[in-house]
């Protein structure tokens, strides 16, 4: 599990390597730390990018790993999250 959510977490910044603004993986990232986003629609919302079975468990195990987490956890997520995509490092991507 935990090395799924590494590949994912990686591979998706590289898709979105050639558009500063890459919408689909805000998107993502948004889905993932919502809370009233269930497991079943963070896998629907994913389903292009979803070759097998395998991967839609994994997705749902992932979503629910956040779902799992207490409000003020989730709200430093978000905040961390923005601070990275904010940061001078991150201006040339």
């Amino acid at each position: 599990m935990k090395l799924l959510a590494v590949l994912m977490l990686t591979a998706l910044p590289l898709y979105c390597y050639a558009d500063s603004d890459c919408k689909m993986f805000n998107g993502m990232v948004e889905k993932t730390l919502d809370p009233e986003v269930s497991p079943t629609q963070y896998v629907q919302y994913l389903q292009p990018f979803i070759s097998d079975e395998e991967t839609a468990v994994g997705l749902k195990e992932f979503k629910q790993c956040f779902l799992n987490l207490n409000p003020e956890t989730l709200k430093n997520v978000k905040l961390m999250e923005k601070l990275i995509n904010n940061s001078p490092l991150c201006d040339g991507y």
